[in-house]
């Protein structure tokens, strides 16, 4: 049954991967601007924030969690920089005070999530709008925007004769980690069998709340890194930084494939959905589809991301049940004398 679940998974993966792929070839064609140096460094660099986070979210997807406070922790985690920079510390002390900042906020939701017992959903609903409101009142209405330009240069500029950002190859070391911890550790074994079922994990012996907690923990650490890199490289630090990312970070986890029930998916199929969503984005800017219309397409792709998956497994189980039913009986050995 687990090789049957895997096959699925991997089959979502091709299909979110091969789209990817006919969505640049026909934008590489077809579409003015696309394939320009400049536009392809601004489509990776505009994707960074999406992909950092869906990094820690897709590990938390597949334990059967949520965190939808993500972009509220990196606009709380920029409007602290932007505060910190006007009082006059330098910027070496202040991204580490901006990435304990998204530990402490991950830690409260996973407290409030494994030691209380309430559904994440619920809880991070809640430090959405708490986390935003702190970010308000820490900066208030101000923009922070001069910042030094050896760092805006690092978050907004790319490696000279490429169109290859400087801040993707970090983003690469990251990636390889992250693949390595769900894929190849026990750690991500035990986060598979959490999400399939909690109680089994635990009977298993995997200690069920201390995994959670570290999840929530990390997504609240790459948040706020993701909010200090959003500042640089918009170079603009602002409480309202970042307002709406969950919902792409959401759409493209789970349109590459992993299961919102947990359990099942690959963090290449997220990654592929994550640039696949950047890529679309990209083609609507370039023509002058409104920003408005664009949310609306990411929602669409939000539910289609959630229908497709399980459209699939059900299309599957219908064919292995008519296959069950068509084969011929099998013959009953003959009894040994």
């Amino acid at each position: 049954m687990a090789d049957t679940s895997l096959t699925r998974a991997v089959r979502w993966d091709t299909v979110v991967g091969a789209l990817l792929v006919v969505v640049l070839l026909l934008s590489f064609g077809f579409v003015d601007g696309f394939g320009n140096s400049l536009n392809l460094s601004f489509l990776i660099g505009n994707t960074l924030p999406i992909a950092l986070i869906a990094l820690p979210m897709t590990l938390l997807v597949v334990s059967g969690e949520i965190d939808l406070s993500v972009a509220s922790t990196a606009g709380l985690s920029g409007a602290v920089m932007g505060a910190l920079w006007n009082q006059g510390m330098t910027i070496e002390t202040i991204i580490p005070i901006c990435l304990l900042l998204g530990v402490v906020c991950g830690l409260v939701n996973g407290l409030l999530v494994t030691r209380l017992g309430l559904p994440s959903l619920a809880v991070t609903i809640g430090t959405m709008a708490a986390y935003r409101g702190i970010a308000q009142i820490v900066l208030g209405s101000d923009a922070v925007t001069d910042f030094p330009a050896q760092y805006l240069d690092f978050a907004a500029g790319h490696i000279e004769g490429t169109f290859v950002p400087y801040a993707f190859l970090p983003f690469l070391v990251l990636l390889a980690l992250a693949v390595l911890a769900l894929h190849a550790m026990p750690f991500g074994r035990a986060l598979f069998a959490i999400g399939a079922s909690e109680e089994a994990a635990r009977f298993a012996g995997i200690r069920v709340k201390r995994q959670k907690l570290v999840l929530f923990t990390l997504t609240g650490l790459m948040s706020s890194l993701t909010g200090v890199f959003w500042a640089l490289h918009y170079a603009s630090a602002r409480y309202d930084n970042a307002t709406g990312l969950e919902l792409s970070v959401v759409a493209a986890v789970l349109l590459g494939g992993i299961d919102f029930d947990g359990g099942k998916g690959t963090l290449g199929g997220a990654i592929a959905g994550v640039f696949l969503l950047g890529a679309l984005q990209n083609v609507m800017s370039l023509q002058d589809v409104s920003a408005q219309s664009q949310i609306v397409v990411t929602g669409v792709l939000l539910v289609l991301s959630v229908l497709g998956p399980r459209v699939a497994r059900q299309l599957s189980l219908a064919r292995a049940g008519r296959r069950a039913a068509t084969a011929p009986p099998s013959k009953a050995p003959a009894p040994t004398p």
